[in-house]
């Protein structure tokens, strides 16, 4: 495979690969646990200004994989609901696969839920992808499990446009599955929901890997959908050569040499091309938190009923490398240009409180669509294989992913989700005192260019489109300046930086980014945030200190994001 590399202002490097296809969107399973856990730890459950509290019946959940928490107690249960409490998350949508021993945990879950007195929800989402569908007896076990939780205290109740509140049951995947019948829908609608087990017992909103004018064959039996793959631009592959965005299409075929008759990918342009490389950026950036495939989601189902529930996805990155040897899943989608925060963003009605947006493209909008999203999932709490947990590492990691996880934490990224999640639920964005400042700052840990050393599994499928880069969002309660630096892997916060930038930001919050390089006499930098007013420090996000270096040369692949977090209004 022959890779062609281009240069930004000497310091973003993209590289282009021939298209590739992704189509497995199995999440992680167990094989051979690695466990970890978080010994006598506690959370506190006071949140910020920004608690858990639900107004106009929006609701904020998170995607929590029971597959990965075979050695969780009740008290790791309990851990977990007080941090996602205070984080702004009103629920988790508990994903149980065929495992005998993960209806045990679904139990603590619930029970745990309970003794929190937080009111915390909990729902099913049945993943399709492992448990068996194939006869009637699955889907009377499928039954079985729902009917459990239907009438249990926290149990998540919600129907659109009606007084009656009904149990919330979602599924990833599932859009193969006949139980036995002629047909899917057949079989979802005898087996499942129009069974006199469940008939008008609960509201049924499932994610089925479907074009969005395929769910019309589902009508009467489904109460709505839930748009999994909305949370990342996944058509941004090098497949987007041939995609139906003609400015995209257009900027990668140019980069390229693609032929706009054959599609054949011919001669790479010069590296001095950077017009070009800023046309692809541009391009780029209109797919990040894009509502597209909302859209033509809600068009659909808006035939079917108009009380259908909508459930949106959001995300804050995506990366897996498992060989063949295991999952075979060795991919990532692209998350630049700040995603969590542009995916948030364009499903909230309120104009978000803008300081400075340094995005390429910044000020393009979504349209708005945050009348008919009923209910935000964050994908993911715990999905370690897949790196878009914003949960602690804990539990039985998937076997290998410890590869890519150890000492990248990613519960920063909750001092965001607690923010955005108050301005979904109450259709504004909340002030911010001055205790509840915070930046958050994240970055990955090699170049995307880079060479590793020992890698078995392979080059990463997607890493041709991503930048070197850090990001970080600050949110203050005024003005003050803010300066990114590149510096030396060291925890000398006395060294002097390598690059850095300064913004001017107001209050509010601010996206901002600077890009990564390494020189050539050294084989790691690391990153550092600053806020300043006047001539005092107001916060310091350190993140050599903290053991984050930017490797020149890797000895494995690693897409994964290091995220820190340093303020008052840090969750964690």
């Amino acid at each position: 495979m022959q890779i062609y590399t281009f240069f930004i202002f000497s310091l973003f490097a993209f590289a282009y690969a021939l298209p590739v296809s992704f189509t497995d969107r199995t999440p992680s399973r167990i094989t051979t646990p690695r466990i970890t856990t978080r010994a006598g730890s506690t959370v506190s459950t006071t949140s910020l200004s920004t608690n858990a509290t639900t107004s106009a019946n929006k609701y904020v959940v998170a995607h929590h994989m029971v597959g990965n928490t075979f050695p969780y107690t009740s008290q790791d249960w309990l851990n977990d609901i007080k941090l996602a409490h205070a984080s702004g998350i009103d629920g988790f949508a508990l994903n149980i696969g065929s495992d005998d021993w993960q209806p045990a945990r679904v139990a603590d879950a619930y029970a745990a839920a309970t003794n929190s007195s937080l009111n915390f929800k909990i729902f099913l989402s049945l993943d399709m992808s492992i448990l068996p569908c194939s006869t009637a007896n699955d889907a009377a076990s499928l039954r079985a499990l729902v009917t459990t939780y239907l009438s249990h205290p926290n149990q998540l109740r919600y129907s659109r446009g009606s007084s009656t509140q009904l149990p919330l049951v979602s599924t990833f995947a599932g859009e193969s599955c006949q139980f036995g019948q002629a047909s899917v829908a057949d079989g979802w609608r005898s087996q499942f929901a129009q069974h006199p087990d469940l008939q008008g017992k609960m509201t049924f909103v499932p994610s089925f890997f479907v074009a969005p004018n395929q769910m019309s064959q589902f009508q009467g039996i489904v109460d709505g959908t839930f748009n999994w793959n909305g949370g990342w631009p996944i058509e941004l592959t090098t497949d987007s050569a041939g995609s139906s965005s003609t400015s995209l299409s257009s900027a990668l075929k140019s980069l390229l040499g693609v032929n706009t008759t054959t599609n054949a990918i011919g001669k790479a342009q010069t590296s001095t091309n950077t017009s070009g490389l800023q046309g692809l950026e541009n391009a780029i950036s209109t797919f990040i938190g894009s509502t597209d495939s909302d859209i033509q989601f809600l068009n659909a189902s808006s035939g079917n009923a108009s009380n259908n529930v909508y459930i949106a996805a959001v995300s804050p990155w995506f990366f897996t490398h498992f060989g063949q040897d295991s999952f075979n899943k060795n991919f990532l989608y692209l998350a630049d240009q700040h995603l969590y925060s542009k995916r948030w963003e364009s499903l909230i009605p309120a104009q978000v409180p803008f300081g400075v947006d340094s995005d390429t493209n910044s000020h393009a909008t979504q349209p708005s669509i945050s009348d008919q999203v009923d209910i935000v999932e964050i994908i993911s709490w715990n999905d370690y294989g897949e790196s878009h947990y914003v949960g602690p590492i804990e539990g039985a990691l998937p076997s290998g992913s410890e590869a890519w996880t150890d000492g990248m934490n990613h519960t920063a990224w909750l001092s965001l989700t607690s923010y955005y999640a108050a301005a979904f639920k109450n259709n504004s964005y909340p002030s911010v005192s001055l205790n509840e400042e915070r930046v958050v700052m994240w970055s990955r840990t090699h170049p995307a260019s880079a060479n590793a050393i020992s890698d078995n599994v392979g080059s990463v499928a997607g890493s041709e489109l991503v930048l070197d880069a850090l990001w970080a969002v600050t949110i203050l309660s005024a003005p003050a300046n803010v300066t990114l630096q590149i510096v030396p892997s060291s925890s000398n916060s006395s060294v002097s930086p390598l690059t850095e930038q300064t913004f001017s930001v107001p209050a509010g919050l601010s996206k901002l980014t600077i890009p990564v390089s390494i020189p050539d006499a050294l084989d790691s930098v690391s990153m550092r945030a600053v806020v300043g007013r006047g001539d005092d420090t107001v916060i310091d996000l350190d993140a050599a200190s903290q053991g984050f270096e930017f490797i020149k040369t890797p000895q494995q692949f690693n897409f994964n994001a290091w995220v820190g977090c340093e303020g008052g209004g840090c969750v964690v």
